[in-house]
């Protein structure tokens, strides 16, 4: 195991149960290609470390004033401020915020060290049947870091699951499939141009990449960002079914859009790009499966 290879660690979340089979530990890597409008880990879109300031958690102790070596933050009239252009998200920060207002998210990690971590649950994997899981962002962006990450869990005998969003070169998908036990990847849409109003990035790649995992025996489960207004209609599902029927798939699961993000954006000073729109409610779901069953395709809700 190569435990001195690093990389950007957005969050890894233990006791995780939607990201792959069983109890797993999920390790969210920084950075990602795609610019999807309904994004819910806007943390995990920059390859660098990013700050988030909660306000409303805020009490105005000062404490991250006192340890800003860039004078970011700063109390006037008993009021915290906090400048982003004179931040370089070091982190001293959030360390010293008693309410958890300030959290940094991305910092840089070993194979070594993340895997301390998720060796910690071992017992949790056996019992449930569930491992470790690489996410992001988009984990394929980090190939080098993402790939010592599979081997070393392959060494300690532990399942493997790759979140992907499909856009990557074909070279890298090819490096990891020994060492990927289930890919979930990700299908927001049929077209190229559904691809490139919703992601900024095309979907051929992303097909070709999906039909090359098939075609080399991969187990894909498929998830589809279920989303009012962007590809939720009845020609856009049957598109998709028709893509997803050459595809060997073990299941297909629809994930309902929501908006709880909105925060997360607001908190990094990022431009909030979430629909105004209201989530998919139970008989909207069971329509969509329903189309999609049509091509002969395990659905899950």
């Amino acid at each position: 195991m190569n435990d001195t290879q690093t990389g950007m660690v957005t969050d890894i979340k233990r006791f995780a149960v939607h990201d792959g089979d069983g109890i797993r530990t999920t390790v969210f890597l920084n950075g990602c290609p795609l610019r999807c409008i309904w994004c819910h880990n806007p943390e995990s879109l920059s390859e660098k470390p990013a700050l988030a300031f909660y306000g409303e958690k805020c009490v105005n102790c000062g404490e991250c004033a006192a340890v800003c070596p860039n004078g970011a933050h700063s109390l006037k009239d008993g009021r915290h401020e906090f400048d982003r252009r004179l931040c370089t998200a070091c982190g001293k920060c959030g360390q010293e915020c008693p309410v958890g207002a300030l959290k940094l998210y991305g910092r840089r990690m070993s194979v070594g060290e993340v895997m301390e971590t998720i060796l910690e649950d071992r017992l949790f994997y056996k019992v449930s049947g569930g491992g470790m899981t690489l996410s992001g962002g988009e984990p394929t962006l980090q190939p080098e870091f993402a790939l010592a990450l599979l081997r070393a869990a392959k060494e300690n005998e532990l399942d493997t699951a790759l979140d992907t969003c499909g856009y990557a070169p074909r070279e890298t998908f090819e490096s990891m499939l020994p060492f990927t036990d289930t890919f979930l990847f990700d299908v927001k849409h049929c077209s190229d141009e559904g691809y490139l109003s919703c992601t900024g990035r095309p979907g051929k790649p992303i097909f070709e990449n999906l039909r090359f995992l098939s075609d080399s025996g991969a187990k894909i489960e498929i998830r589809i960002p279920l989303v009012p207004g962007f590809n939720d209609s009845d020609e856009t599902l049957c598109g998709i079914g028709e893509l997803l029927s050459e595809i060997r798939t073990t299941k297909v699961r629809l994930l309902p859009y929501h908006s709880y993000a909105r925060s997360k954006y607001a908190a990094l000073g990022l431009d909030d790009t979430l629909p105004l729109a209201v989530s998919p409610d139970g008989a909207k779901l069971e329509a969509a499966a329903a189309l999609l069953c049509k091509y002969n395709l395990n659905i899950i809700l």
